[in-house]
């Protein structure tokens, strides 16, 4: 059956020298596998690995709402952001593995193999992104690491096997070699990105899909658009419907965590209706807002998205469209029954079975979203996760959507006399273009990310934030990225942050209310009064006072500077701290390689330059 997957000659004796290939049909096939078999409900995925003996590397569950996954290495629940490894000799500013382990991956890659044609595998075709975007694909893994690929599966969507074209050619493909995490790389994800001119090969040494089957995915698209000359962005969209039936679509982009699943959710109520804007952690004050009826919520993506140049048109504003069929939701935020009526209904009770992972769920169980494993007796797991088919979503829209405002998601820390920080974003901020390519370029991955495994201090996930996923040159991609802030003039661009607006624990607050805020404006311009240049130009403007729903959104809100537990002197703090950050990561770009007006405005940022420098680069709306 294998042969209709017209395999390159290397894959073809792979499959003759292993002594079980499963050609997956459908699905349904993985999620039977899944357990080892369609009649049992609980499967060790397990290896006998040469000087460790065996491995359970990951417990299987068959639930009633789909498959509960569970690693017993907590450092496998949370993604390395330093998985990517670049195993070819072209243009990179990757570490490759011959710098970084010190040989040739040619070798290794051969042992892989080997090891590959010595198991029963599961196999599958896909595209990588969509029809037309996208290039076909293989996903090879061990056979009892089935509900690996059926999360790759479900994320990317497969072939089912009697839809495979004639004509189907692989151009990329995915292998699974879960041991050598032992034998070759002291228990780290590596993922191996292996190119050439005809294939893009990816060797995942891990069974955690964050880096391989998802982000390893997004790999092979983002090279896709470096080569054709478009960008892949990391980001979510939503078309957002005011009660009075106006409509916005907003694109939020940022790092991992940085709120891009939140923004397709239901702003979170208390018990009595209302909305907690924030919790002063210093005095305990809680501030609340009343919204009776909020916007209509249409998801288009979630995480992933391709921004084509078949879909463009030239009206000012970019056009993109979801390069998953799938959604891996993180959930970490759902900590009991009813705070997300919508995510958890769809989750209890989906129309087909779900992929779990670090949910607490034993066989024969409902799998439920606030469940989580620990990692210690006293400490949840960050990371819980559910792969949930975007099908599964009332009101999913189809298709390309013309975005009006483009976001981007900080994670913030809590900032105050006593714990300066660079906390010191306001509700959301108003961006001029120039400024808002260059948050795209330091792209900060935020305090205390739930996702990847921790890192210390501020760090970058650089280049739109999806830099970690690509495997080429990271000039390339801004380039890219500056093209389309002066390519598409039409459009508003804002900075929102979550978790903490200074003193005050905000959660995801924030881009919930500036989506519901923004929406109901509209495309109206801003009038002189109800903003002003913030205090750090880095920010661009700060609001002066918005009402929501006649409701007005207290100052300290809105200007860090005048909230009483931070003041000027800790702002400020905050604010060096920001231009300290931003002018260590644009030296990466501060090269003849760059454009010339993304050198002018690089520099403009290295010379503290005011918010009209900025305007002047780039004329905003």
């Amino acid at each position: 059956m294998w042969h209709k997957l017209n395999p390159p000659v290397f894959i073809q004796h792979l499959f003759e020298a292993a002594p079980k290939v499963v050609v997956a049909r459908n699905q349904q096939d993985l999620v039977d596998l899944a357990c080892g078999s369609a009649e049992a409900d609980f499967y060790e995925v397990a290896y006998d690995v040469a000087g460790h003996g065996r491995i359970v590397e990951a417990t299987v569950a068959r639930v009633r709402n789909g498959i509960a996954a569970n690693y017993l290495d907590p450092y496998m629940r949370r993604r390395d952001p330093d998985s990517l490894v670049v195993g070819d000799e072209m243009d990179t500013d990757k570490p490759t593995f011959k710098t970084l382990f010190g040989k040739e991956f040619s070798p290794i890659r051969t042992e892989a193999l080997t090891w590959l044609a010595s198991q029963e595998l599961a196999v599958f075709a896909f595209i990588a992104g969509k029809p037309g975007m996208g290039v076909d694909a293989l996903a090879i893994v061990p056979l009892n690491a089935s509900f690996f690929a059926l999360g790759l599966a479900m994320l990317q969507g497969m072939i089912p096997l009697d839809e495979v074209p004639a004509n189907f050619a692989p151009k990329a493909v995915l292998l699974g070699v879960p041991p050598f995490r032992h034998t070759h790389f002291d228990g780290k994800q590596i993922v191996v990105h292996n190119r050439t001119e005809e294939l893009y090969e990816i060797f995942s040494f891990n069974l955690y899909p964050g880096p391989s089957a998802k982000k390893g995915v997004y790999g092979i698209l983002i090279d896709i658009g470096s080569r054709e000359g478009w960008v892949a962005p990391h980001c979510s969209a939503v078309q957002v419907i005011t009660p009075y039936d106006n409509s916005t679509i907003i694109m939020h982009e940022g790092a991992s965590g940085g709120g891009k699943s939140e923004m397709l959710e239901q702003v979170h109520r208390e018990d009595d209706g209302r909305l907690l804007i924030g919790e002063n952690i210093l005095t305990g004050e809680r501030r609340h807002l009343q919204i009776p009826r909020t916007c209509e919520i249409q998801p288009i993506a979630d995480d992933m998205a391709i921004c084509h140049p078949s879909i463009q048109r030239n009206h000012g504003r970019i056009r993109l469209t979801d390069a998953e069929d799938a959604w891996f939701l993180r959930v970490n935020h759902i900590h009991s029954y009813g705070t997300d009526p919508t995510l958890e209904r769809i989750t209890a009770q989906p129309t087909q079975p779900l992929l779990f992972l670090n949910i607490d769920a034993v066989p024969n169980s409902r799998a439920l979203i606030w469940e989580h494993i620990h990692d210690t007796p006293d400490k949840l797991c960050p990371n819980p996760r559910v792969i949930v088919p975007r099908t599964e979503f009332k009101n999913v829209l189809d298709g390309a959507a013309t975005i009006d405002v483009r976001s981007f998601g900080v994670r913030q820390p809590p900032c105050t006399r006593e714990n300066p920080s660079y906390g010191i974003m306001g509700l959301f901020h108003i961006l001029p273009p120039a400024l808002a390519w260059l948050w795209r370029l330091v792209s900060p991955r935020g305090y205390d990310n739930p996702s990847i495994v921790d890192s210390e201090g501020m760090t970058s996930e650089g280049v739109g934030s999806y830099w970690p996923f690509a495997s080429g040159k990271r000039i390339r991609q801004a380039n890219l990225l500056l093209d389309q802030f002066t390519d598409y003039d039409q459009m508003r661009y804002i900075i929102t942050p979550n978790q903490y607006i200074g003193a005050w624990k905000v959660g995801f607050m924030p881009q919930w209310i500036a989506r519901e805020y923004l929406a109901r404006r509209g495309n109206s311009k801003f009038r002189p009064e109800q903003i002003l240049p913030a205090r750090s130009s880095l920010l661009g403007y700060a609001l002066h006072s918005i009402h929501v729903e006649g409701q007005q959104i207290a100052r300290w809100f809105l200007q860090v500077d005048t909230q009483p537990e931070v003041g000027v002197e800790v702002y400020d703090q905050g604010a060096k701290t920001l231009h300290d950050f931003f002018c260590r990561e644009l030296a990466n770009f501060n090269t003849d390689e760059m454009v010339p007006l993304g050198r002018q405005i690089i520099e403009c940022c290295l010379d503290s330059g005011s918010l009209s420098d900025y305007e002047k680069l780039i004329t905003p709306i």
